[in-house]
């Protein structure tokens, strides 16, 4: 954060966005409304201090739960109902003008965004250990969700409230949560629970948020015979490999994204990496950002793979094959979202995965 100011004439840092604040905050400011874009809490750093900025519903709660001014913030309280008292709270506190500030939005002070994301990709210590305790979370609740699954028996709903009643039972959010079964896997690549009986293949995803952080991963599971998904999903694991192998120390994201196209092409299925979101960078958000093979010119294509990094790759393949876990970046791979009982398949430099479960 200091080094971020100092690159930028030390001028006041305000940060709104759920990312930045919980990157700043150490994850305390819980989500109140999941959707939205802008996080209830502010934090400014200036040379006068540390303050965060939020409304009288708010700040009891920052004081009560997370004792704040015990860690150092200062905290300026504002009504909810004037929307632009936030705002002048910390040009008040900074002492400065609007264009004096550097912030993460577009419409107020000079947009760093780029620069925030760049600066927390590598995870500290504590963030680690606390996104390791996430991911196992997530790894037992996909667990628990295709485990209930009884074959023409359970509907999607039912299968998706397990997950959920997992996570939440650990402090998580599903921020994304994706259960479907059958024809609707095999033709959608987002077959959101509808109430539908599964009776042949269900798939659950998750990405989940706990303390600021987020993990995120898939499972498949199918009855014997569905042999096309199987097909499929072992194919797709040469592209996991690729696109693994290029994440490790040394390399840029950008290089790895043009290994995970090629990875595609190496199978035959060229322009499938156009069909799907395809994973990169996870943390502060559901993926601190996505490259493209013309994103030549984005901040992040030169950008360091580097150690301590998480992130989650999502190669797919029209049919229902799909590949997603959770790791931290290294020499070797860790993961992160091993579901317990469940087989892993070997990779590149560790990054092993959970296998297809193929049920009797």
């Amino acid at each position: 954060m200091a080094s971020l100011r100092a690159a930028h004439g030390g001028r006041p840092l305000l940060l709104t966005t759920p990312g930045s604040v919980n990157w700043r905050t150490g994850g305390l400011s819980d989500p109140i409304d999941l959707s939205a874009g802008i996080d209830p809490v502010w934090a400014l750093d200036c040379d006068e201090g540390g303050v965060l900025i939020t409304t009288e519903i708010e700040a009891p709660r920052l004081e009560y739960d997370y004792r704040v001014r015990d860690l150092g913030w200062d905290l300026e309280v504002v009504p909810w109902f004037e929307g632009a008292a936030p705002l002048a709270a910390a040009l008040g506190y900074a002492n400065v003008k609007v264009d004096d500030l550097l912030s993460d939005r577009d419409d107020f002070g000079e947009n760093v965004r780029d620069a925030l994301v760049l600066a927390r990709l590598v995870l500290s210590e504590c963030e680690r250990e606390e996104l390791r305790e996430l991911g196992s979370l997530v790894g037992a609740a996909l667990g628990a969700g295709v485990d209930a699954w009884r074959p023409g028996v359970s509907r999607d709903y039912e299968l998706a409230a397990v997950v959920s009643s997992h996570l939440e039972a650990g402090g998580a959010k599903a921020v994304c949560l994706i259960v479907g079964g059958d024809e609707r896997v095999r033709l959608l690549r987002h077959p959101l629970a509808v109430g539908a009986i599964v009776s042949d293949v269900v798939m659950a995803v998750v990405v989940a948020k706990r303390a600021g952080l987020h993990a995120a991963a898939t499972r498949l599971c199918v009855r014997r015979g569905d042999d096309e998904i199987v097909a499929l999903t072992e194919a797709l694991g040469s592209v996991n490999d690729a696109v693994m192998a290029s994440s490790r120390p040394g390399g840029s994201w950008g290089e790895a994204t043009l290994a995970l196209v090629q990875g595609y092409e190496a199978i035959g299925y060229g322009s499938s990496w156009r069909e799907h979101y395809q994973g990169g960078p996870i943390g502060f958000e559901q993926r601190e950002f996505e490259l493209a093979p013309s994103h030549a010119d984005s901040p992040f294509w030169a950008a360091p793979c580097e150690s301590g990094t998480a992130v989650a790759w999502n190669p797919s393949l029209r049919g229902g094959a799909k590949i997603e876990e959770t790791y931290l970046v290294g020499e070797e791979f860790e993961l992160l979202t091993a579901t317990p009982g469940w087989p892993l398949v070997e990779g590149a430099y560790g990054a092993r995965r959970s296998a297809l479960r193929v049920l009797p």
